[in-house]
């Protein structure tokens, strides 16, 4: 392999490249008004959560003392930190400039976000009354100059730093300051509509409501002046788990994620108007050191809550609603089982409606000849129909099985009241596999038939969540092949009996299989590049951060295999390198809905292999987790994937090319232009007619 100074990009910077991409849609014009609001709010979010998961995770290197330079891409880890921080910090900056560039569009629109200071006469009477009635109850406010220890702030939380001078004889600089802390009620919309005057709709975002209000809340103090500046801080969201052998793996994960609540602050971020005073008497007390990292922003944090900005019926500065499409010849009228016996079915969604996961399961449920239903849950919607199915199939008197990851990043709260609940009904439940999280989205139900016990399962690249199949396209595949089915129900073993290694023929699992499988795939390519055949890959995936993968893709590229890769996120691999990826393109796509999928099309001398999978190439996909690659053997499916992947890579208009610049431009030529997202929702209308 040739070494060379950029073999590889950061992942941390890639990362934070693909917010970028985010935050470009907010930048877009030609994207709706209110849909750009709630791109800066997924942009802020996606923020938060980097710096609790990855900038946390370089800290802690920092703090142990280690260079890290290997896993970092070549960077210390301090040097990581700092260049971190100053990309964010000219991200922030955009953003807030982006924000202001809305706000001015949107008063062209008769939408006007409006200052405490701005408020009319009626507006400061219904501000008045919303603040006694809804907030005020709901506030919580700490003096903060006689505490002895400085309280521990929510990471998920906003505050506003109050500065109060007090009044008295002093002069200016020596008068009594006092400190206080409001913390912006999380039960409350942070953007309140006010009374529509005329045409104009008027919001006021929630912590300017309460500054409006500020003298309610001190009442007891004498003061000259008040002032008040948003701050929040980010903590280490890793989770430490205890090796109490007395407590149940629910127990451990739940006093882990009560323990998380304490982790280490690695963010804060203040506004940069706030008094230096007052941002100097809050780092002492909260202790914030030089490796973490030290944002000025603007007068708003938390701008992850516009991804709810209210819509006031402007659906004409939203994106158009689709109505998810059926599947071409798969009826939700009849019996799915019967159907999905005949032959196998590809469910796209969201261009396809979710449904079929729930009729299946709520078939299963009540069909007297099933007699087990096995399944893997990673993620659930909040008010679950496929929780409610598996629940319905136990008081229908059937086998549930079920392994919940409890691990699910962020949602293991969420997980451990859906495993109690599933406990409580009589599912039993599967905590997964020690040292592995479980990533796969598979299900198998047994149906005692005349002939014998026939087996039925659908492989997804996805949660099995209904809120998140409006927005995250994903691939599902429903199909009763024996033989993978078979090997289903080897994995559901493995989660039970985990020193026991199964093989497989068809599936392409984790942690044992899925890199060895791809790299042998990617061999043949090269085997047939060198000989002159034709021979190409094309993969669409989240991420691609496994340095043993890219450099598999390096020596295919140099043996003259052609590469096509689709990487939403992450992407480490440098294409179009002479000598090392100049066979290589990739792209990335961001725009109405997260592409989430995984799909790996391999030439195989004109009959293409074709996997679906839960698995990105990242390490911790291919080594720590269990996951579960299918091949795809129904030639009308192959062809569909095959439509699919090109109607994305022919993307003109959302696409961005990877390069070693980094700087997201956006992939233009002179063909018609093509915005996937939308084509994809044609292909798929115009196939119901055919």
């Amino acid at each position: 392999m040739i070494k060379t100074k950029n073999q590889y990009i950061n992942r941390e910077i890639s990362w934070l490249r693909f917010n970028d991409r985010v935050l470009q849609e907010s930048a877009d014009t030609n994207v709706p008004l209110i849909e750009r609001l709630r791109f800066l709010g997924i942009f802020s979010n996606n923020l938060d959560e980097f710096f609790k998961v990855r900038y946390a995770t370089v800290k802690r290197i920092v703090d142990a003392g280690k260079k890290g330079k290997s896993a970092l891409g070549g960077e210390t880890a301090k040097d990581l930190l700092a260049e971190i921080t100053k990309i964010v910090i000219d991200q922030q900056a955009s953003s807030v400039n982006i924000l202001k560039e809305i706000q001015e569009e949107l008063e062209g629109q008769n939408i006007f976000i409006i200052k405490e200071t701005e408020l009319s006469e009626t507006q400061r009477g219904f501000v008045k009354d919303y603040f006694l009635k809804k907030v005020s109850p709901q506030l919580m406010t700490i003096i903060l100059n006689d505490l002895t220890e400085f309280p521990i702030l929510k990471d998920t939380a906003a505050y506003l730093a109050v500065k109060m001078i007090i009044i008295g004889d002093q002069i200016a600089e020596d008068k009594e300051k006092r400190y206080a802390l409001i913390e912006i009620p999380k039960g409350i919309d942070r953007f309140v509509v006010l009374p529509k005057e005329g045409n104009k709709n008027y919001i006021i975002i929630l912590d300017d409501l309460i500054r409006y209000c500020l003298r309610n809340i001190f009442t007891m103090f004498e003061y000259e002046s008040i002032s008040a500046h948003m701050i929040k801080i980010t903590r280490d969201a890793e989770l430490d788990m205890d090796n109490d052998l007395s407590k149940s793996f629910i127990d451990k994960i739940s006093s882990s994620v009560e323990h998380r609540k304490l982790g280490d602050p690695v963010r804060f971020v203040y506004d940069k108007s706030i008094g230096k005073d007052t941002l100097r008497f809050l780092k002492e007390k909260m202790n914030i050191e030089d490796t973490d990292s030290v944002i000025p922003g603007g007068r708003y944090h938390n701008r992850r809550d516009y991804m709810g900005f209210p819509s006031l019926g402007r659906n004409d500065l939203m994106y158009d609603k689709i109505d998810a499409l059926p599947v071409k010849g798969f009826s939700m009228e009849g019996s799915l089982l019967e159907q999905i016996a005949q032959k196998d079915y590809l469910q796209y969604t969201p261009y396809h409606t979710f449904s079929y996961i729930i009729k299946f399961l709520r078939e299963a449920a009540l069909d007297p000849k099933v007699k087990t239903i096995k399944i893997t849950v990673y993620r659930l919607a909040s008010n679950s129909q496929v929780a409610a199915s598996l629940i319905n199939a136990v008081k229908n008197g059937k086998q549930v099985t079920v392994q919940i990851e409890l691990q699910a990043r962020f949602d293991e709260q969420a997980n451990i009241e859906y495993a109690e609940q599933l406990q409580a009904e009589g599912v039993k439940l599967i905590f997964g596999v020690p040292g592995l999280k479980v990533h796969s989205k598979i299900c198998v139900i047994e149906r005692e038939e005349d002939e014998g016990m026939k087996r039925y399962g659908f492989i997804s690249t996805g949660n099995f969540s209904e809120a998140t199949a409006r927005i995250y396209t994903d691939y599902t595949l429903f199909t009763a092949h024996e033989s993978i089915l078979k090997e289903l129900n080897k994995v559901f073993d493995f989660f039970e009996t985990t020193y026991k290694i199964n093989k497989y023929k068809h599936l392409v699992v984790s942690p044992h299989y899925t890199k060895s499988t791809f790299q042998k795939l990617i061999d043949n390519e090269i085997a047939n590049a060198i000989v002159g055949k034709e021979a190409y890959i094309k993969i669409k995936m989240n991420s691609f951060t496994s340095y043993k993968m890219v450099d598999k893709l390096y020596e295919a590229s140099r043996a003259g295999v052609m590469i096509q890769l689709i990487i939403r996120g992450i992407c480490c691999l440098i294409p179009g390198v002479k000598g090392m990826s100049e066979n290589i393109e990739a792209i990335s796509i961001v725009d109405k809905f997260l592409e989430h999928p995984r799909m790996f099309i391999f030439g195989n001398e004109g009959d293409p292999k074709i996997y679906i999978s839960s698995a990105d190439w990242m390490t911790r996909n291919l080594d720590y987790r269990v996951e579960v690659g299918c091949p795809i053997y129904d030639e009308d499916i192959k062809q569909e994937l095959l439509d699919t992947f090109e109607i994305s890579w022919n993307d003109n208009t959302k696409a961005r090319i990877f390069n070693e610049q980094q700087d997201n431009s956006y992939l233009k030529n002179d063909l018609p232009k093509v915005r996937s997202q939308f084509a994809m929702y044609d292909y798929y209308l115009k196939k119901l007619d055919m």
